[in-house]
């Protein structure tokens, strides 16, 4: 399982994103992005960002890969 924290990209914040693959999560990412934060265009640099965040969650303890 694959997660990310919003809160390690932008202090503060509590959303958080889980599926079984990176571009799940990173799909849900984006999505949240653009429904609650009104990003209109999300550039190539916070893909990155998100992606770096992802973590493996194992038995309730994430890891960074």
């Amino acid at each position: 399982m694959k997660r990310f924290d919003s809160g390690t990209l932008i202090p503060g914040a509590t959303w958080h994103a889980e599926a079984e693959s990176e571009a799940e999560v990173v799909r849900r990412a984006v999505e949240n992005l653009r429904n609650l934060h009104g990003e209109t265009e999300v550039r190539p640099e916070m893909i990155e960002r998100i992606k770096e965040r992802i973590v493996d969650v194992d038995s309730g303890q994430p890891t960074r890969h």
